[in-house]
């Protein structure tokens, strides 16, 4: 057996999916946050719902929740997860100009949704991107990283401030 934190791989070096079968269910949640930094006036066309594209945030919030659901088939050595809940936020903010996405995912299972709500927060800043990239090629999403974790035999955990 290997004595390296990175479960992801064997005794041998290789890859592999963790096996999780002698764990206990318990109730796990993520959370996880990123931005998307803009210009102004792209900004302003979000907050005026004028995109060319339609609802800017409302359908980045469906395409993370999708991404959050998906994860498994993105990440090669993810399990795929009961998700029982995942919760979208997006905040604008003008000063820089950006919109922050968090995501809280939740499951009772054998392994934690980190992932989760990692690819789900990333793919609802890709979705902004995507959106608006006609009037803003230079976006940049940045920051994207884990808050907090919760259940699971290392328990609770926040990131620090």
């Amino acid at each position: 057996m290997s004595s390296s934190p990175l479960t992801h791989f064997d005794a041998q070096g290789q890859a592999h999916m963790v096996d999780v079968a002698a764990k206990a269910d318990t109730h796990r949640v993520a959370r996880a946050a990123g931005v998307i930094q803009m210009l102004p006036a792209t900004l302003a066309l979000i907050q005026a719902g004028q995109a060319a594209k339609g609802d800017v945030i409302g359908i980045a919030r469906i395409a993370a929740i999708q991404a959050a659901k998906r994860t498994s088939e993105l990440i090669p050595l993810c399990h795929p997860l009961p998700l029982t809940r995942v919760a979208v936020d997006f905040s604008l903010h003008q000063d820089p100009p950006r919109v922050e996405c968090t995501v809280q995912a939740e499951t009772v299972g054998k392994t934690g949704v980190e992932m989760e709500a990692l690819t789900a927060v990333q793919v609802g800043l890709l979705t902004i991107y995507d959106m608006c990239k006609a009037a803003d090629k230079g976006m940049v999403m940045t920051d994207v990283r884990l808050l907090e974790k919760q259940g699971g035999k290392s328990g609770h955990w926040v990131a620090p401030a």
